[in-house]
């Protein structure tokens, strides 16, 4: 008998020891809960989750999902995602940014500036990890790269605002007699005039006059192309703004019946007929947000992560659109690009 009440002494001390762990084990994982301000359009309703989320992934989608998965954060198992379509119009992304703090979500990513503003004015304590952000201390929305203070942490979009003056650099590369430039932008306000002054110093470092045509809404575009025509102008550049993204297609269809060489902000405007792109590589950008959310998740504060700035840049040039233009693309700017659509 001793041995007996000796065998169960020792799985009664076991079950002590495997009990607890065996029941942590069948207790379910954290969900984490984040708010996604989207810079592209909604995919059509039949595409989309009941949380708005796209079913079928984008370029830019499916780096960022994938960049969840590598840190453990698996949609459906540990990750609930909400996502919200601002369209590039301030009132909507304020509403929907404050429906995502309502929804006490336990974090936000928010791409543009429009969206990372609006998160920012609808919370200051839920963690908001931005994208598509050009120069952000510029714009307010951190105290610097380095400390950014304050919730929002993230990626920007370019290393310095230079790079709307290296779009000019590419028109006199394609078209050297240039003078006269067009620049087609969104209607901003104060904070995002950086543009402008960097846009000007390059033009006169360049012997470039530039025209401005501003616009709030997709009405707007024809109009702002016919005065183009009317002034002159000999080429075109387009800042980015989440507007010229979800317009891309009508931008590129004018361009073309215009006939202007055209600097475009982003790899689909070129993918849609464009001439050319200077773009930051949204998709690598995309694959450190899962680093930012985890080390949130893990206890990080915003304030204390710096933000990071791009290394990769994709020089895209359309072929057949500079045959179609009667522009011959030196080689030499053929030879620095990353992608030659034939």
């Amino acid at each position: 008998m001793k041995p007996l009440y000796a065998g169960l002494g020792v799985m009664l001390a076991l079950g002590l020891v495997i009990g607890p762990a065996a029941a942590d084990e069948r207790q379910p994982a954290k969900v984490y809960r984040i708010g996604f301000l989207s810079f592209s359009p909604a995919p059509p309703e039949a595409e989309r989750t009941p949380q708005q989320c796209p079913t079928k992934g984008g370029v830019n989608w499916e780096p960022m999902i994938e960049s969840f998965r590598e840190h453990g954060y698996v949609p459906g198992r540990n990750l609930a995602i909400e996502c919200r379509y601002p369209e590039g119009k301030e009132d909507r992304a304020r509403t929907l940014a404050a429906e995502l703090v309502d929804m006490k979500v336990d974090l936000i990513v928010a791409v543009s500036t429009l969206n990372v503003r609006a998160a920012k004015e609808a919370t200051s304590t839920i963690p908001i990890v931005m994208a598509g952000v050009i120069d952000p201390v510029r714009r307010g929305l951190v105290a610097s790269l380095a400390r950014p203070g304050g919730n929002v942490t993230g990626l920007a979009e370019d290393a310095g605002t230079e790079i709307v003056g290296k779009y000019l650099q590419l028109v006199r590369e394609i078209a050297p007699r240039i003078s006269r430039v067009a620049v087609l932008a969104y209607l901003l306000d104060p904070p995002e005039r950086v543009h402008y002054q960097d846009m000007e110093a390059a033009a006169a470092a360049l012997g470039m006059t530039l025209s401005y045509h501003r616009l709030r809404e997709p009405a707007q575009l024809d109009e702002a192309f016919a005065a183009m025509t009317k002034g002159g102008v000999e080429a075109l550049v387009v800042l980015p703004h989440p507007f010229m993204g979800i317009n891309g297609k009508r931008i590129v269809d004018l361009t073309a019946h215009s006939r202007l060489p055209a600097v475009l902000p982003f790899r689909e405007h070129v993918e849609a007929g464009g001439l050319l792109t200077y773009d930051v590589d949204r998709r690598a950008l995309r694959r450190r947000i899962g680093a930012y959310a985890d080390k949130i998740f893990r206890g990080a504060k915003p304030a204390d992560l710096p933000v990071e700035q791009p290394t990769e840049f994709d020089l895209i040039v359309n072929l057949r659109t500079a045959k179609a233009l009667g522009i011959t693309i030196p080689q030499s700017l053929l030879l620095r690009a990353d992608e030659v659509i034939q």
